[in-house]
């Protein structure tokens, strides 16, 4: 892999946003200021980088309940979600959407997802336009492990082979649908072998490694670009908290996530990685460190004080007219 230091510098910022953004939001729901439920991405950070490093704003997303990351990496303005999530009027859906309905269709974030497995049809339809019209771009349906085993993923994966669409599924093996572990809940042999049983190309990568997951990513988007059809990625990577916050994971053992904080952080792997390899040195990436801390206080701060939206804008971006 040749990444410039300015594409390395790119993908750091990328997840540290990420994680800062998330660590401060399971503080502020804790706290009681977010309303809503909220399921956080912390520990996934590399796959959302990973795969959105390959995209532009003229390429697609779908996303899933656990949304933020891939809102990020995709390039959505931080202090607008963080506006969103506070339901506040200037946010990315005008405090319509929330965590799980987050949004913004000029980055090509079709949307969070409140119902599993329903954003690879999005992402399909994203796709077939995309063929259609001869456009070089293509489209990612980001997915659980659960949402794996949803019909509409199933269908959507024969029609994307049928059809020859430049897709690609992400599907990010966190370990857990909802609280139950993938060895109960797959049928198969494993998730890789199930998607290139529908006919395409599929691989796993250690969803830790951000190297890892952008190569893959790369092989499969010069695929879809070059007309040859979807992939599947599938990323493993354990999740750090609950399904939702307030989740009191009695299913799986806590001394599971200390062992993750501590030997399967995907940005220690990356810091490790460059500043040993001479590629970036500790005060660019500390640098970074702060400029982050610093744009996630401001998101709150402002976040915390915007104004709320008012009545007459309920009926406002509603396909009913009253």
């Amino acid at each position: 892999m040749d990444l410039s230091q300015t594409e390395l510098l790119r993908a750091y910022r990328m997840m540290r946003t990420i994680r800062e953004f998330e660590s401060r939001v399971a503080v502020e729901f804790e706290a009681g200021t977010v309303p809503g439920f909220t399921h956080l991405y912390l520990g996934q950070e590399a796959i959302a980088t990973g795969v959105c490093m390959h995209l532009s704003d003229a390429d697609a997303i779908s996303s899933t309940h656990r949304g933020h990351g891939h809102c990020i990496a995709k390039g959505c303005d931080v202090k607008g979600m963080m506006l969103e999530l506070y339901c506040k009027r200037d946010g990315l859906c005008k405090g319509k959407g929330g965590s799980m309905h987050i949004a913004d269709i000029s980055k090509g974030m079709l949307g969070a997802n409140a119902i599993v497995g329903a954003g690879a049809p999005l992402a399909a339809g994203a796709a077939l336009t995309a063929k259609t019209l001869g456009k070089p771009n293509v489209a990612v349906a980001f997915g659980g492990d659960g949402s794996s085993n949803q019909g509409t993923v199933f269908e959507s994966m024969n029609f994307a082979v049928v059809l020859k669409l430049p897709l690609i599924f992400a599907v990010e093996n966190n370990g857990y649908g909802e609280h139950t572990g993938i060895a109960y809940h797959l049928g198969a042999k494993d998730l890789v072998t199930r998607a290139a049983a529908f006919g395409m190309p599929a691989e796993e990568v250690d969803g830790t490694d951000f190297f890892a997951v952008y190569e893959a990513m790369g092989r499969a988007v010069a695929r879809a670009r070059a007309g040859a059809g979807p992939s599947t990625v599938v990323s493993v990577a354990a999740r750090w908290r609950g399904h939702f916050e307030g989740d009191p994971q009695t299913y799986r053992d806590l001394s599971e996530i200390k062992n993750l904080r501590e030997n399967q952080d995907c940005l220690k792997k990356f810091r490790q990685r460059v500043v040993g390899e001479g590629k970036l040195q500790d005060a660019q990436l500390e640098a970074i460190d702060k400029e982050v801390l610093d744009l996630i206080e401001v998101a709150v701060k402002e976040a915390k004080a915007a104004p709320a939206p008012v009545p007459a804008d309920l009926t406002t971006d509603v396909y009913i007219s009253y």
